[in-house]
C-alpha cells in the first residue's frame, strides 16, 4: 500500500432504531478517529466524516498513513537500590526484568529520578501497519457504542446493537483484510433493500458515497434529511397547504428512510371534530406522518407519508397510509366524543383513589394543596384567585379522561378542551393547559397570569413535596424531573415578574405537606431504624435546601444568557427575595462590569472586605454600626470620600427604592476617584483608636452603599 490516503469503514446490519441511529453514528466515528489517534496514525482527523443510514454505520477519514512511525518503548524495572544482592550482582527479579523484555542486564539503562533510581528498558520498534491495526480499532469502536441492551443472533458468542452482515475496510483502493463481529471484510456493499438488491462494487473509500448514491441510499444523514425536506414541500404543494415538520420528527423520518419519497394522503373530514392536537399526536407519534396546516394554522384533512421506496404504484402506497390512519383516528373521535360526556369537574373525586406518592397522599391531596398554595400566590402578586383556586383544582382532572389515557402527552391540553367545553371560564381552561409550560428547554413559560400562579403554585408543591420525602434528585437520576420543575418554577417568577418572596412561599408549601412526608424522609440510624424528628427543624433547613437548589438551576440559564459567573455569585451573596429582583440586580452588575471603573472599584470593595473581615476577627465580633464623625478626618481624602459617599446615597435613594439597579450602579461608579485617592492617602489602621474606628465606619459605608444592590468585591478574580 502507498502512503497516505483515504480510509472507509462501513458495518451493514439490520434497521437499526431510528431514535438511536446519530448518536451512534457519532460514537463510531469518535471510536474509529480515537483509535487512530492513540496508535499514532497520521490522518485528518478534524475532516473525518460519520455517514449512516438505517442499514449501515460508516466512517470515512481523509488522508489516513499506511503505518505507524516508529513505536518508542519504555519499561520501568525493579528499583535500582534492590535490584542488586549483597555481592552487587543482579538479583531475581532484576534477572527476571531482563529476561522479560528480552535483553541481558547490561542492556538495561538507569533512570535518575528526584525519588531514587531504577532500571528501565528502552527500545525503538517499527510501527505496525494500518492494515494489522485497524480490525482491533474497528472492535473497539463498536464496543464502545452506546448500546443498553445489546442483541444477540443465530449461535454467536458476539453481540451488537442489531444483526451485522457485511463488513467494508479500505485504504484507498486496497482493501483491508480483518474480521469484526464475525465478518471477513472486503469490498462489496449493499444498496436499497428493495430498490437496489444486488451487491455494490465499492472501488475505492472516496467512491463510497456516490456508488450508494447510485445504489438508492443516500448514506449523507444532512442529505438524507434535506431529502425529506424538499419531498414533504413537493407533496404539500399538492394539498395546497402548509406542512408541519418539526426537527425532532424530520430526524426520525430521516433516519428511517433511506430513499425519501413523500406522498400527499387525506382522511375523512369528519375527524375534524377532534382536537387537532390528539389528531397530530397520533400522525407524529404513532405513524410518522406529517400533518398538513391550511393559511390560518388549521388542520386540515391531508397529510404526509414518507415512504422508503420510489414506487411504481405510489396510489398502493397512499392507500396503505390512509387505511392505517383511519383506526387511529376514529378511536381519538370515540374518546372525545365519550369524555364530552363527563364534566371535566366530577373527576376530582376520582382522584382520591389514585396515588401521587405513598406519603403524601392522592392526586386530590395534591390538587388540594396546590389550590391553597394558588390562592395565596394569586393574593400576593395581584391576580383573581378565585379563578387560581378553580384552575387548581381541575388541574389534575383530565389525567383520568380517556384521551389522556391513551395519549399521555395531551395532558392539560385536554384539560383545556373539557373545561372550556363544560363552560368555565376562559382563564381557567387556559391555565390548564398553560401550567405546564414550560414543558421543554427553549419553550416558554405560560402567558397568562392565571397559568402563571398555577404553575409556580404546581412546582413548589411537587419540589417540597419530594425533597421532604427524601427523594430529591442525586447524580444522573431525577424520577420526578425536578431540575425541570426548579428551573420552570425559576423562569415562571422571573419571567413574569413575579414579586413572590421564595423562601416563604416554600415555607408555605412545606406547611401544607403531611407530617408522615417528613418522617418518610428521615434517614434510618445504624439500627435501621428511622430516628424522631423534629417537624420545624426539618421544614427550615428544607427550605433552605430548596431555594439553594432552584437558585442552583439558574446558574446554567444565566449563563445562556451570557452572564458571568462571577456576576451571578456577587447578587447571590445579597440573597435577593424575589427572583424578579434577583433578576434585576444580575443584569445591573453585568452592565456595571462593563464600565472602565468597574474593576478597580471591585478591588476596592474586596480590600474593604478583608480590612472589615481582619477587624472582626481580632476584635471578635463584627465592627458596630457607627456615625462617621467629620472631626476625626486628618485628611482631604476622608473628606471627600465622605462628601461623595453622601451625595451618592442621596441621589440614589429612589432608584434603590424603585429596583433601577442599574442607575444606583452607574452613580456609585463615579465614587471610582475619591475611593482610590481614599487608599493611596489614608492609613486605615491608624494609631488613634478614635480615627481608626471613624475611618473602618467610613469603609462600612462605601460597602453598604454597594452591597444595597450586590457584593461587587465578588467582581474581582
Amino acid at each position: 500500500m502507498s502512503a497516505a490516503k483515504s480510509l472507509l469503514v462501513e458495518l451493514g446490519t439490520e434497521e437499526l432504531p431510528p431514535k438511536a441511529l446519530d448518536e451512534l453514528s457519532a460514537a463510531f466515528l469518535h471510536g474509529i478517529c480515537d483509535g487512530l489517534a492513540k496508535r499514532g496514525i497520521e490522518a485528518a482527523l478534524d475532516e473525518a466524516q460519520a455517514w449512516c443510514s438505517p442499514r449501515r454505520l460508516a466512517v470515512h477519514v481523509p488522508r489516513v498513513a499506511a503505518m505507524q512511525p516508529e513505536q518508542s518503548v519504555e519499561r520501568r524495572g525493579p528499583a535500582a537500590n534492590a535490584a542488586l544482592d549483597a555481592e552487587g550482582k543482579p538479583g531475581k527479579a532484576l534477572l527476571g526484568f531482563a529476561q522479560s523484555c528480552g535483553v541481558a542486564v547490561e542492556q538495561l539503562e538507569k533512570l535518575e529520578t528526584d525519588k531514587g533510581a531504577w532500571y528501565v528498558f528502552r527500545a525503538v520498534k517499527p510501527g505496525q501497519t494500518l492494515a494489522a491495526l485497524l480490525p482491533e480499532i474497528v472492535d473497539e469502536a463498536l464496543k464502545g457504542l452506546p448500546i443498553p441492551r445489546p442483541m444477540r443472533w443465530a449461535d454467536h458468542d458476539y453481540a451488537f446493537v442489531r444483526p451485522v452482515h457485511w463488513l467494508v475496510m479500505l485504504h484507498g483502493a486496497d482493501v483491508i483484510d480483518g474480521e469484526v463481529l464475525g465478518l471477513r471484510s472486503g469490498r462489496q456493499s449493499r444498496g436499497h433493500r428493495f430498490m437496489h438488491p444486488q451487491p455494490v462494487h465499492v472501488a475505492d473509500a472516496d467512491g463510497w458515497l456516490d456508488a450508494m448514491r447510485s445504489a438508492k441510499v443516500l448514506a449523507d444523514p444532512a442529505e438524507r434529511r434535506q431529502r425529506v425536506r424538499d419531498e414533504v414541500a413537493r407533496a404539500a404543494q399538492e394539498t395546497g397547504g402548509v406542512p408541519w415538520l418539526d426537527e425532532a420528527l424530520l430526524d426520525e423520518i430521516a433516519n428511517l428512510a433511506e430513499w425519501p419519497v413523500a406522498i400527499a394522503c387525506s382522511f375523512e373530514r369528519g375527524f375534524l371534530a377532534v382536537p387537532q392536537e390528539a389528531l397530530v399526536t397520533t400522525m407524529e407519534t404513532n405513524q410518522k406522518f406529517v400533518p398538513v396546516f391550511d393559511a390560518d394554522g388549521r388542520l386540515t384533512e391531508h397529510f404526509i407519508g414518507v415512504a422508503n421506496i420510489d414506487s411504481k404504484q405510489p396510489a398502493e402506497i397512499r392507500k396503505g397510509y390512509e387505511r392505517v390512519i383511519r383506526p387511529r383516528f376514529a378511536d381519538a373521535k370515540f374518546f372525545w366524543d365519550e369524555d364530552l360526556k363527563t364534566p371535566l369537574a366530577s373527576y376530582q373525586e376520582q382522584l382520591k383513589n389514585v396515588t401521587y406518592q405513598q406519603a403524601l397522599g392522592s392526586l386530590w391531596d395534591k390538587s388540594v394543596r396546590v389550590a391553597e398554595l394558588a390562592r395565596v400566590v394569586a393574593n400576593r402578586v395581584g391576580v383573581d384567585a378565585g379563578a387560581a383556586t378553580r384552575a387548581a383544582s381541575l388541574s389534575k382532572c383530565d389525567l383520568l379522561t380517556r384521551m389522556v389515557g391513551e395519549f399521555p402527552e395531551l395532558q392539560g391540553v385536554m384539560g383545556r378542551y373539557y373545561a372550556a367545553h363544560d363552560g368555565e371560564p376562559a382563564e381557567v381552561a387556559v391555565a390548564l393547559d398553560s401550567y405546564y409550560q414550560p414543558r421543554f428547554a427553549r419553550d416558554g413559560i405560560a402567558a397568562d397570569r392565571v397559568g402563571q400562579v398555577l404553575a409556580v403554585a404546581e412546582r413548589l408543591d411537587t419540589l417540597a413535596g419530594i425533597f421532604a420525602v427524601g427523594m430529591k434528585p442525586g447524580g444522573n437520576k431525577d424520577p420526578f424531573a425536578l431540575r425541570r420543575a426548579a428551573l420552570g418554577l425559576g423562569r415562571t417568577l422571573i419571567e413574569g415578574k413575579l414579586e413572590l418572596d421564595l423562601r416563604a412561599a416554600f415555607a408555605e408549601a412545606l406547611e401544607l405537606l403531611p407530617e408522615a412526608a417528613f418522617a418518610a424522609g428521615a434517614k434510618p440510624g445504624k439500627d435501621g431504624r428511622k430516628p424522631a424528628i423534629d417537624i420545624g427543624q426539618r421544614r427550615a433547613a428544607l427550605g433552605v435546601e430548596l431555594v439553594d437548589f432552584v437558585l442552583d438551576r439558574l446558574r446554567g440559564y444565566y449563563a445562556e444568557q451570557g452572564c458571568p459567573a462571577a456576576a451571578y455569585e456577587a447578587v447571590l451573596a445579597v440573597q435577593p427575595a424575589t427572583l424578579p429582583d434577583f433578576d434585576r440586580r444580575l443584569h445591573a452588575v453585568v452592565e456595571f462590569g462593563r464600565l472602565p471603573e468597574a474593576a478597580s472599584l471591585a478591588a476596592a470593595n474586596k480590600r474593604v472586605a478583608n480590612i472589615l473581615r481582619k477587624q472582626a476577627e481580632e476584635t471578635g465580633a463584627p465592627l458596630p454600626d457607627q456615625a462617621v464623625d467629620p472631626a476625626h478626618f486628618e485628611g482631604e481624602a476622608e473628606a471627600a470620600l465622605a462628601g461623595a459617599l453622601e451625595a451618592a446615597d442621596r441621589e440614589t435613594s429612589a432608584a434603590l427604592r424603585s429596583g433601577d439597579y442599574a442607575s444606583v450602579l452607574k452613580r456609585l461608579a463615579q465614587l471610582q476617584v475619591p475611593v482610590d485617592a481614599f487608599f493611596e492617602q489614608v492609613l486605615v489602621n491608624a494609631e488613634d483608636p478614635a480615627v481608626r474606628r471613624n475611618r473602618l465606619a467610613l469603609l462600612g459605608r462605601l460597602k453598604a452603599a454597594f452591597g444595597a444592590v450586590a457584593d461587587i468585591a465578588l467582581l474581582r478574580d
